[in-house]
């Protein structure tokens, strides 16, 4: 049934299923480098109790950081189902005004100086809203992207929802190298950390109009249309078991990622000194390794299968992720040099973004594959991404050691290798309608 569904597919509404898929990916993660890349600042503006240290208020930055990861799961489960019941179109519709509002909201919170202790409360209760309403958002448009992709090409297809995150992160890094090439130190302080939260706003509108343009996925439309008797049914177990299998697939690209891609720019500041534009720029280098490999890591997938490409970027992390470092932590490292290290950093996890969507996807059945994926991602996501700021500053505050990071990712490496083992080496041949065979 899904070959002459596939042949019935229009060149233009795949086009439109991908660029509607990949907006509220971009928002989504705009957003969180840009908190991210302006931990300092923030901390400084709203975590800076009196009487605690700078790196306290950075760990608060991060714990406030952290617990938005930790509603994702919920907004997972609740629009997962949203989106498994009802539909993928309406659900990503309304998470992605509901996440992009959240979002604009934070640069109209006054600082601490101003609110006192309500101040970091407030931005906690807004990070635990995006939270939520992005747990809902990968889910859907992993779903959206895959299950409109022709059979043979859901790596590429769902490659594009990683790209977009490297998009994000990439275009959060850039306007805050801006503003900060732009603004003196004091007015990046002041006000000038508030515009990057504010151009959110815009960006939300753009994607609201190209998702309200967008179609149901066809293997949605299938599965409601299809008598009880002949779906394919998922059992609670099952998927449960599912789910616990794709977190520990996802933990080194999560772990990675972060550490990488996110947490670099304050480590280097923090840990080894670094100036905040030299750090930020670092940091812009290895969001461009990482978008670098996206794309082939995804093509590669469809060809030789999701397992190889998987495995081998897990492996190259373990045996790589201290040496890297070391580089980084060298004295007599150039920036080139440096650049090349963090360059080569995010192209790993790059391979493991590439085929990493289809693969969660050819997980689960079309009854349950938006709650699933999502809530296996954000899970995952959660646990090594959202904490992986709070537990590498907190160790190597509590341990004075440099090298957590790269142990931090060696760990991860680990549980990733041999979770990704059980991949089938011809799940990126097979039909996604199809149960994973087992």
């Amino acid at each position: 049934m899904s070959a002459p569904r596939d042949s019935l597919l229009s060149a233009a509404s795949r086009k439109r299923a991908l660029i509607a898929g990949s907006v509220g990916n971009f928002i989504e993660w705009y957003e969180f480098a840009v908190y991210g890349f302006l931990a300092t600042v923030i901390a400084r503006n709203f975590f800076q109790l009196e009487g605690e240290s700078a790196l306290t208020g950075i760990l608060l930055t991060y714990a406030s950081f952290a617990i938005a990861f930790f509603f994702r799961p919920l907004g997972a489960i609740i629009f997962g189902r949203m989106g498994d019941r009802i539909g993928r179109k309406p659900t990503l519709i309304f998470v992605l005004i509901m996440m992009t509002l959240a979002t604009a909201a934070i640069g109209l919170v006054p600082t601490y100086a101003t609110l006192g202790v309500f101040a970091p409360l407030i931005v906690t209760g807004l990070r635990i809203l995006q939270g939520l309403f992005a747990g809902g958002e990968y889910g859907g448009a992993v779903s959206l992207m895959t299950e409109f992709a022709p059979r043979g090409k859901r790596g590429i297809y769902g490659a594009w929802q990683s790209f977009t995150v490297a998009l994000g992160l990439l275009a959060g890094a850039g306007i805050v190298a801006l503003l900060s090439q732009l603004l003196s130190p004091e007015q990046m302080l002041s006000w000038g950390w508030r515009i990057p939260f504010f151009v959110a706003l815009p960006l939300g509108m753009l994607a609201l109009w190209l998702r309200v343009q967008m179609e149901e996925t066809p293997a949605f439309i299938q599965q409601q249309t299809q008598p009880q008797a002949v779906r394919v049914n998922a059992s609670l177990r099952e998927t449960l078991k599912t789910i616990l299998l794709g977190i520990c697939r996802l933990m080194v690209w999560s772990a990675a990622g972060y550490t990488y891609l996110v947490i670099m720019p304050t480590y280097l500041q923090a840990s080894l000194h670094t100036g905040f534009n030299q750090a930020l720029l670092i940091a812009v280098i290895s969001n461009l390794g990482f978008a670098a490999t996206i794309i082939p890591a995804g093509w590669l997938s469809d060809k030789v299968g999701r397992r190889a490409v998987m495995v081998s970027a897990a492996v190259l992390l373990l045996l790589l992720a201290l040496p890297l470092l070391k580089v980084l932590q060298a004295e007599s490292a150039g920036l080139l040099l440096k650049a090349l290290v963090v360059f080569i950093a995010g192209g790993l996890v790059g391979l493991l973004a590439g085929p990493g969507p289809a693969m969660l996807a050819e997980m689960f059945p079309t009854q349950v594959r938006y709650t699933g994926l999502g809530l296996a991602y954000s899970l995952s996501n959660a646990v090594f991404s959202g904490c992986a700021g709070l537990i590498i500053t907190g160790l190597i505050k509590q341990t004075g050691n440099p090298d957590i990071p790269a142990w931090y990712v060696m760990a991860t490496a680990l549980v990733s290798i041999v979770a990704l083992m059980t991949l089938n080496r011809d799940d990126h041949l097979r039909l996604l309608d199809e149960p994973p065979s087992r």
